[in-house]
């Protein structure tokens, strides 16, 4: 079984800085913005920094971590070079094995993103451990799928992870290596329903949560859930939402997440990144997209 040892996980984090202080866009991206802006140290640091404030700087989310050309998506390799280029929150998509060791996959095979074939949950660890992943354009990469518990320990002073979490796999489990790792401060658990939501919190009073608020009676019913405010980050959907329910949440301390990821990147795409700049002035507070060096580029 592949392991990061304390010193393994020295020796690839000095790998990343040596490849980050010799790569010109590295250097020249995020000229404004502090680099340690998402490296928070403890828990109440992380809530205290999302308790929304007038004058935030914009924040970006890294669909499934990023994924370019030789940098597939759900690899440590790739999280570290996009944070080479600005601080970003990560979001990343967690699944089981077979024999229910916690991995990062967004698909229910392993058939897109890597050079093996076969259900992810009918898969035992020795067998995924060994496959490569393979990029956006299917060329096959040294990169190894992660598992969750190196994940969470990379994370650790560097950024916030928002975890996918996908069916089947059980609460519990992804907690208790939250804890294991003490990564508390570096995670928030991303929930598609108030149940779900409800569920988490229960499990876990203390821990951020990434939770589904598009309107009015969402936000509402939120609020009634008895789920603190202080451990809300709401995710606004995937189409704008007017500047006055921005404003509502923000009233309420509470972070806006547009997920430009899908047509709103593609918008962009085709009229020009001036448009992430809009979404901001329109308070929208993190920006959920596919491409995320190229909006650090256009908001810093």
């Amino acid at each position: 079984m592949k392991v990061f040892t304390p010193i393994k996980l020295f020796g690839l984090g000095l790998a990343y800085l040596l490849v980050a202080c010799s790569s010109p866009s590295s250097q020249e991206a995020g000229k404004s913005v502090d680099s340690s802006l998402l490296a928070f140290q403890s828990l109440e640091e992380t809530k205290e920094f999302f308790n929304w404030k007038e004058g935030q700087s914009p924040l970006i989310s890294a669909h499934r971590g990023g994924s370019y050309p030789g940098y597939p998506e759900n690899a440590i390799e790739t999280f570290q070079y996009v944070l080479d280029h600005s601080p970003v929150i990560i979001e990343c998509d967690i699944s089981m094995s077979k024999d229910s060791v916690l991995l990062m996959m967004h698909d229910n095979t392993v058939n897109r993103t890597t050079n093996g074939n076969g259900e992810v949950s009918k898969m035992r660890w020795d067998e995924l451990e060994d496959l490569k992943l393979v990029d956006e354009e299917g060329a096959l990469t040294d990169y190894e799928i992660p598992r969750l518990e190196e994940v969470l320990i990379w994370a650790k002073g560097r950024t916030v992870l928002t975890l996918d979490i996908k069916r089947g796999v059980p609460y519990e489990k992804i907690i208790e290596t939250i804890r294991q790792t003490r990564s508390e401060a570096s995670v928030a658990l991303i929930t598609y329903s108030l149940d779900a939501a409800r569920k988490l919190n229960h499990l876990a009073p203390d821990l951020m949560l990434s939770v589904t608020i598009r309107n009015e009676q969402e936000l509402s019913a939120v609020l009634a859930s008895g789920i603190p405010k202080g451990n809300i980050i709401a995710f606004t959907g995937l189409a704008e939402r007017s500047a006055e329910f921005n404003q509502q949440l923000h009233q309420q301390g509470i972070f806006a997440i547009l997920g430009v990821l899908g047509n709103l990147d593609k918008r962009a795409e085709a009229r020009g990144d001036k448009i992430y700049r809009d979404f901001v002035s329109n308070g929208a507070d993190i920006l959920a997209t596919d491409r995320p060096i190229e909006v650090a580029e256009s908001i810093y």
